[in-house]
């Protein structure tokens, strides 16, 4: 039998995930409100990012989690 996965464990992961993808969006889109000549793949790398984070906030409200925790 394999080790289960712990339902907590889990929600670290995805918060850790949702924060990371967080800072990966705001520099991306900073980058891009800088940049003097906008690329396509600069706008596709936002697009992506932002959607990639959206998307696991939604994971996250399905899941009921809250980034402030009381221990």
């Amino acid at each position: 039998m394999g080790k289960r996965i712990k339902k907590r464990d889990v929600d670290d992961q995805l918060l850790d995930a949702i924060f990371t993808l967080e800072s990966e969006w705001k520099q991306i889109e900073s980058l891009m409100e800088k940049s003097i000549e906008l690329t396509m793949n600069g706008h596709n790398a936002e697009a992506l990012a932002k959607a990639k984070y959206l998307f696991l906030l939604r994971e996250a409200r399905h899941r009921k989690l809250s980034a402030i925790r009381l221990n």
